[in-house]
């Protein structure tokens, strides 16, 4: 095969499908690293539940950087050398919070959310756009699996969590081993990666400013930015999950640490099974009815988990959350790309609303939190998925005039 300036056979490309799955994985992994731990890691480290709100600001700020970065990197580095960087970077900023943790440093800790953010936010990009090729090159969507191997790294780095609380290790002492696990697997598997460059070779024809002009009319694309919305809805929920579900779970429910991080568990759990099964179901009903259902259900979840007088109401709302946020980026990443010409730049727009939702949905958390508590603040997730539901139908296959 030689396509997309890399020449493999089936067996390289299979050592390139799983080292980009690894990647999605990590990923999910990193990003679970220390939700499940927040309410430990706010008595680490001293500070009140705003603080932490801001704390994870860090996570956005640096997420920008880490989305902008990701694609020149690889044209500049190639495949594999970026991606080795970045899963790299991703546990040293894991292994400085848990030091931080361990040191009682906020500072310090900021630090490390602010450089795992970027790491996480390229390493994102990055796994995509690769994830993009080996689907060209393999000619089968794959895609969706990929996507679910970051839901699955996730319910493993919040079962690793779990676990860890139950069992009494502190959170600087998780997050530090955890770190060596993923800095060691990370750089065996990127081997896998072959050589060469995948970042924008399907228009090295347009100058800098013709790419930038197409992004930018983008954003007065009205289908566009409704897709967007439903990507901005489900991406909140998502991004408020991962940092707040536990929080939430210990103060605003009056559950243990090791139940907090148990029930963060099962929301990922649910999301990584929810996109594994959905290939089928999509099929059947379309990616507008399929968002419907999914965002229908994720309203009842989060009214579910907020106002759950028991804990197996709470956990059924879980849930049904998670299935919520499930599909709503790869399907809407899908429907960018068929919605009209320009693909690429088309689909950059949604997902630089996506991205930015999924970062910046837990600090806004943290603010309200901070005057109305942390569950209460989780209406504005109920909110936004009532928004994603009315926005649906912008999924909708476009119907081309020859």
């Amino acid at each position: 095969m030689h396509q997309l300036g890399v020449d493999v056979d089936r067996r390289q490309l299979a050592r390139w499908r799983n080292a980009i799955v690894v990647a999605f994985a990590i990923g999910g992994v990193s990003l679970a690293a220390w939700g499940p731990r927040l309410p430990e890691l706010r008595v680490e480290l001293g500070v009140d539940v705003g603080t932490i709100g801001l704390m994870l600001g860090g996570v956005t700020v640096g997420s920008i950087g880490g989305l902008l970065s990701a694609a020149p990197l690889l044209r500049r580095l190639g495949g594999r050398p970026a991606l080795t960087a970045v899963v790299v970077l991703v546990p040293v900023a894991i292994a400085v919070i848990g030091a931080a943790a361990a040191l009682h440093s906020a500072p310090l800790a900021t630090v490390g959310f602010v450089v795992g953010g970027a790491g996480i936010g390229a390493l994102d990009v990055m796994a995509n756009i690769e994830g993009t090729a080996i689907e060209v090159l393999a000619g089968r969507t794959l895609l969706p699996l990929m996507h679910a191997a970051w839901s699955g790294g996730a319910a493993l780095g919040a079962g690793i969590a779990a676990l860890c609380a139950w069992l009494g290790v502190t959170p600087s002492a998780q997050l530090i081993g955890q770190a060596v696990v993923i800095l060691v697997v990370g750089v065996v598997a990127m081997r896998g990666i072959p050589d060469g460059t995948r970042a924008e070779e399907h228009d090295t024809s347009l100058t800098s400013r013709q790419r930038l002009a197409q992004w930018a009319r983008g954003w007065a694309d009205v289908r566009l930015l409704l897709i967007g919305l439903v990507m901005l809805g489900v991406e909140l929920g998502e991004g408020s999950a991962n940092n707040w579900l536990a929080l939430a779970t210990t103060d605003g429910h009056g559950q243990t640490a090791a139940v907090g991080a148990l029930f963060f568990t099962v929301f990922a759990v649910s999301e990584a099974a929810t996109r594994v099964f959905a290939g089928p179901v999509v099929d059947r009903l379309g990616r507008v009815a399929t968002i419907r259902w999914t965002t229908a259900l994720g309203i009842v979840g989060a009214v579910l988990f907020i106002v759950g007088g028991s804990w197996w109401l709470t956990l059924v709302g879980v849930v049904l959350w998670a299935i919520g946020v499930s599909m709503g980026f790869p399907l809407g990443m899908s429907a960018a790309a068929q919605s009209g010409p320009n693909p690429a730049a088309r689909v950059s727009v949604v997902a630089s609303i996506g991205y930015f939702a999924n970062f910046a949905g837990p600090p806004v958390i943290g603010a309200i939190a901070e005057h109305v508590g942390a569950l209460s603040a989780l209406w504005l997730v109920a909110v936004l998925f009532v928004a994603a539901f009315a926005a649906s139908g912008s999924l909708r296959p476009v119907v081309r005039r020859d």
